[in-house]
């Protein structure tokens, strides 16, 4: 059974699922990935090597994952993370303030991090702003991927890198047949003991089954004026690491 949206309505629909989910939000995805979705997030942020003093941006930051990584490389820099669902972002305050705390605590001045509201395809930062941008599991999520892609390159600075995070499916037949399965009848079941919301864990694989496969992702980053594009397969192919640059 189908529950995607129609492409009208996909916007509305993704914003009330992840409010509803937000409390149990990062709990979910630890148990799902088996705690794998920390160092690919990691992999992403070495992959761009944001400067000690920069600028960083992560698009569709949900509770915020990326923003203590990227922040971490940037002590005299400042990370932002942009979603348009509130509730998402306030589910990950506690998150930045901890980090804040503890690079206090250990002497050691963190790199500052912060939250704003704002839609992926019509981000509220002028052009040529940021040094590094990172987005992870949320291009399956836009209504226009490619849009979105033009959207970050319009606020990357010349010279700046940015790395998408984002499903993919296993090369390996036997592989992507037990991937199916996990993602498709396992893992709404996990959704629904740990958050009471089968139909947002659901939309999850759907729409996952439905996103572009990685080499199509990347001609799509490249139209929208991302250059030197490669990608990188993780977790036994359950994943892609895009990585471009804007010259």
């Amino acid at each position: 059974m189908s529950i995607l949206p129609p492409q009208a309505e996909k916007a509305t629909y993704v914003e009330r699922m992840f409010a509803r989910i937000a409390p149990s939000y990062d709990r979910v995805n630890r148990i799902m990935t088996f705690g794998l979705d920390q160092p690919w997030r990691q992999y992403v942020v070495s992959a761009v090597a944001p400067p000690v003093n920069g600028c960083a941006l992560d698009i569709g930051t949900g509770t915020g994952d990326f923003l203590p990584l990227l922040a971490a490389w940037m002590p005299d820099g400042i990370a932002v993370g942009v979603d348009f669902c509130v509730p998402m972002m306030h589910a990950g305050w506690p998150k930045l303030q901890m980090y804040s705390n503890v690079g206090r605590t250990a002497s050691i001045r963190p790199g500052v991090t912060a939250f704003a509201g704002g839609d992926a395809l019509q981000l509220p930062f002028p052009d040529n702003t940021f040094d590094t941008i990172t987005t992870g599991f949320a291009m399956r999520n836009v209504t226009n991927i490619g849009a979105a892609f033009h959207e970050m390159w319009r606020v990357a600075r010349p010279g700046a890198c940015m790395a998408c995070l984002e499903v993919a499916r296993p090369q390996n037949p036997l592989l992507r047949l037990g991937h199916q399965f996990y993602f498709e009848q396992i893992v709404p079941w996990i959704g629904l003991l740990l958050s009471g919301d089968r139909s947002a864990y659901m939309y999850l694989p759907q729409s996952a089954r439905a996103f572009p496969t990685p080499p199509v992702l990347a001609q799509m980053m490249r139209d929208a004026g991302w250059e030197y594009v490669t990608y990188k397969l993780l977790g036994m192919g359950s994943v892609a690491v895009h990585v471009g640059a804007k010259l």
